[in-house]
């Protein structure tokens, strides 16, 4: 594919000179476009080395109002990247609403680098592709428009760059040692890369490929590409409010109702398996600290079902330092900017630490589903998505368990009126409770479908007996051990 960008294609300094006027201005106001709109943009530069890619950047800056354009220029990960998944150095950086990002070094650069120094095999550069395929394709359906662009010149081109820069004694601190080790792999790098492209080219993230060797026709084609992506993200319309979706209903004998929620534990054998299972679970979060390894415990279900009472023993085990208590609630103005899932990719736990989930990045598949906070179409594809990202957190070796909490209407109706009647207890209840309790069984029906499509063996949901709270608090704990002592 890189031979269409080896024509020869150049343009004379005055027909640079008014596509360049032409181009400053139609950049602008595609800026101006894209501000107004409900959509982002990411615009990718790669290519060969020498290629010019720095030099347009900073056209593109002199060109654009660069406050509105963030720049990345990646290059090896911090020790705070090493210590989370790959893709988080990525998710943290998208653009909200209305912005640029620009990437100097994107998901794209490691990969095909690892595969050109064959220090991958064919089958994991394969997997590196196609999550980054699934990666650009997810963010084109949460509004982020895609312009990638790769620089390319010819082995000859690259190698006369070069000596052309190193002869000058101002510009030769321009070529580095790995300019010339990458050239000499040149053929290597140019079948690597053109792998790459033609796996991840789609028609929501489409690569396009500027012939580079003179640097006027470069800009003028690269700029017009800009322009082109800017105005496609502005021109994309904001979606109309989701109508009220029709209430999904629970199928008799769903495995939420065949749980026994009658089950007990007496409160003196509580308190002695409580400190038992508590000091096993402080022990085996110890030796994970120790391995250099995070968890995530999600909790799910209804209002008043003891999420927080069973968080609180499970925190009780834990070193203050080194957990976090998350509690999930609707996304302020900030968040709503971003693709869904960028809010919880942010808070992604270190090496070494434990985040806990009070409700969790399932509730596009409970609440916005049921009370038409999204579209139809966003929850129905959120059971991959939501998949692909716990995926990628448990392959990095991350402990994931996610646990569904579980209480029988009158058990809840009861939970309910003490709230309202005790006085410290009183903050615990509103009307958002009594109007879930209204959708019971739509919420039902939808958490069953949750938990059959997100059940996976790296990331399992378990499914905890909640009448009893301490027979609750006493089942996590132990679920918590077992799944330690499963990975240590």
């Amino acid at each position: 594919m890189f031979e269409s960008a080896e024509l020869g294609q150049t343009l004379t300094k005055e027909r640079h000179k008014r596509e360049a006027e032409k181009a400053r201005e139609a950049l602008l106001k595609a800026q101006d476009g894209l501000a107004a709109s409900r959509s982002a943009a990411a615009l990718i530069i790669g290519g060969v080395e020498g290629a010019g890619r720095t030099d347009f950047l900073n056209l593109l800056l002199e060109w654009m109002d660069p406050r509105a354009v963030q720049v990345h220029a990646l290059s090896e990960p911090t020790d705070e990247e090493r210590e989370r998944p790959t893709f988080w150095r990525f998710w943290r950086r998208l653009p909200p609403r209305g912005r640029l990002s620009v990437f100097l070094g994107s998901w794209y650069t490691d990969p095909i680098v690892d595969r050109a120094f064959r220090r991958v095999g064919k089958d994991a550069f394969a997997v590196q592709l196609d999550r980054i395929a699934e990666f650009e394709a997810m963010l084109a359906r949460e509004g982020v428009r895609l312009v990638k662009l790769w620089f390319h010149l010819s082995k000859r081109a690259q190698r006369e760059r070069f000596e052309r820069l190193e002869a000058d004694k101002d510009t030769r601190w321009r070529v580095t040692r790995q300019d010339w080790r990458f050239h000499e792999r040149y053929d290597r790098f140019r079948k690597v890369s053109e792998e790459a492209l033609l796996r991840t080219s789609t028609g929501a993230a489409p690569w396009e490929v500027i012939e580079a060797a003179d640097a006027r026709w470069r800009d003028i084609a690269a700029a017009k590409r800009v322009i082109h992506g800017l105005e496609a993200a502005a021109a994309e319309s904001a979606r109309a409010a989701a109508p009220k979706p029709p209430l999904p209903k629970p199928k008799p004998g769903n495995l939420l109702r065949r749980l026994d929620l009658s089950r007990r534990l007496p409160e003196k054998e509580y308190e002695k398996k409580l400190e038992k299972w508590q000091g096993r679970v402080a022990r085996l979060t110890r030796r994970l600290r120790e391995q250099g390894r995070s968890m995530i415990l999600v909790f799910e279900g209804p209002d008043a079902a003891g999420k927080g009472g069973a968080i609180r023993r499970v925190a009780q085990t834990l070193d203050a330092r080194n957990y976090r208590v998350i509690a999930t609630a609707a996304p302020d103005e900030q968040e709503r900017g971003f693709p869904y899932l960028w809010r919880f990719w942010r808070d992604l736990p270190r090496l070494g630490r434990t985040t806990v989930y009070d409700r969790s990045w399932y509730g596009r598949v409970l609440v916005e589903r049921l009370e038409g906070f999204c579209a139809p179409e966003d929850w129905k594809r959120a059971f991959a998505e939501i998949n692909a990202f716990e995926a990628q957190v448990a392959e990095f070796g991350t402990v994931i368990l996610k646990f569904w909490v579980a209480i029988s209407p009158q058990e809840q109706l009861r939970r309910f009126r003490e709230r309202e009647t005790v006085a410290y207890k009183k903050y615990k209840i509103g009307a958002d409770d009594w109007r879930n309790r209204a959708k019971w069984d739509a919420y039902e029906a939808a958490a069953v479908e949750m938990i059959e499509r997100t059940s996976t063996p790296r990331a399992p949901w378990l499914l905890v007996e909640g009448n009893d709270k301490r027979w609750a608090r006493v089942r996590v704990l132990k679920a918590v051990a077992a799944a330690l002592e499963r990975e240590l």
